[in-house]
Order: C-alpha cells, then structure tokens, then sequence
C-alpha cells in the first residue's frame, strides 16, 4: 500500500508524514531527495537556488512525474517486501498520474487542509525558512500555476483539516489511516 501526503505549504503535510512512520510503521519516501542527490552529484552548493535550478532541470527533461518516475523501483521494491510506504513531496498532477497508473487501488492520497491565516502564521514562524504572508501567496501561485500542485490536492480520496492541533489532526489521520487499511 502507497499513501502521498499533499496539500500547500504550511497545512501540516510534513507532521502527518512524520506521524505516519513514527507511529504508523510508514517507510517514507522523500521526493525532494531526489534533487538534493542530483545537487550533490553535479557538485552544485547546497541551498534552494540549486535546488530550483535541479528540480527544473529534471522536469524539463524527463517530464513533470520525473520525481515519480526516479522513485518508482524503490516504491515497488518495499511494496512488494510488505512495506506500508508514504511519499513526502507528491506535487504535480502528473505524479500522481504516474503512479495511479501503476499502482491503481494500492495507492491512495491524503489531503491535508488549514485555513489561511493559519498557514501564514505557521509559516512566519518556522525554523527552516520561514516566509512572509506576500511570500507565501507567491508560492501558492507558483506551485499551482508551474506544478499543477492543484491537482493531487483536488483529487485525494481522504481529505483531513488542520485548524486546532497537532493531537487533533493525528486522531483524524489515524482514522483516514485506518480507514485505508482496512481495505486491505
């Protein structure tokens, strides 16, 4: 079984991933490292401008689900040793087209919502590069115009709101998660 975990900036995706291997058993696959493993091989410097210029790199060559595509063999290896596996950075539409595709009822998607203002105050005060409320309405274009980000978020089978708390977003990932499972 493959979960991803999307939604914008902010709305509490990288906390539901850490709940999902820490608590849940998940083996997460982080899409991002795919860049930051290309970064390192061209010999680039770290940071996000090397970042930007891989992670454009990469689409333009092999095409929107090149993420997908670069982690496709290792999903299915820990899939089929019985794995539970969750992606971290799922972003494009094509991605998740890719992996439908491939994977069909063994995939599913988690959507994870917050209000605005929420976002923008969470974001305003993280560690890792916190941005401005200017800064993030600049990324939510760009991710949806440039991405299709949009897409996976719209189409996610289970859909989870984050406005309260962490405790709370976790009971309602827990019962997504079960829900899943269950299936299985």
């Amino acid at each position: 079984m493959l979960l991803a975990v999307v939604g914008m900036s902010g709305t509490g995706k990288s906390t539901t991933t850490r709940l999902l291997e820490e608590e849940l058993g998940y083996t997460i696959i982080y899409f991002g490292g795919v860049v930051l493993k290309e970064v390192e091989r061209r010999g680039l410097p770290p940071g996000q401008i090397s970042e930007r210029a891989v992670r454009e790199s990469l689409r333009q060559e092999h095409g929107m689900a090149a993420m997908a595509v670069a982690c496709f063999d290792h999903i299915q290896h820990l899939l089929k040793e019985g794995k539970k596996v969750a992606i971290d950075g799922l972003y494009s539409g094509e991605e998740y087209e890719y992996l439908r595709e491939r994977l069909r009822d063994q995939f599913s998607l988690i959507a994870i919502h917050a209000d605005k203002h929420l976002r923008y105050e969470r974001l305003a005060t993280r560690a890792i590069r916190p941005l401005t409320p200017e800064e993030v309405d600049v990324r939510d274009r760009t991710e949806i115009g440039q991405l299709d980000k949009a897409t996976p978020i719209v189409l996610a089978q289970y859909h989870a709101l984050n406005n309260t708390s962490v405790e709370e977003l976790d009971k309602e990932v827990k019962k997504i998660v079960h829900t899943i499972e269950s299936r299985y």
